[in-house]
């Protein structure tokens, strides 16, 4: 896997990841603070640092500098799915 290839994946999932924030915030507004709270939830950070952490651990043999672009996206989708939005049973 050449370092051109392996950056391109997680800048285009990036990218399209941005571009839905910003269409769903021009289709309601407030829906980006609203989605973003995460970024406050310390167990979601946490959680977050740690599947980062991981990914360039692990993947820095392979991909090099490139697992930086993948550890920051699993981190923030790690983030995300970790946070919790209000009570569970």
């Amino acid at each position: 896997m050449s370092t051109a290839t392996s950056w391109l994946a997680p800048v285009v999932i990036g990218a399209a990841l941005a571009m839905r924030v910003v269409f769903g915030e021009l289709r309601r507004p407030g829906s980006t603070r609203q989605g973003w709270t995460f970024a406050t939830d310390a167990t979601a950070l946490t959680g977050g640092a740690v599947a980062g952490g991981a990914v360039i651990l692990l993947g820095w043999p392979t991909a090099g500098p490139a697992a930086v672009a993948w550890a920051l996206l699993v981190a923030a989708l790690a983030s995300h799915l970790l946070h919790r939005r209000g009570p569970r049973p």
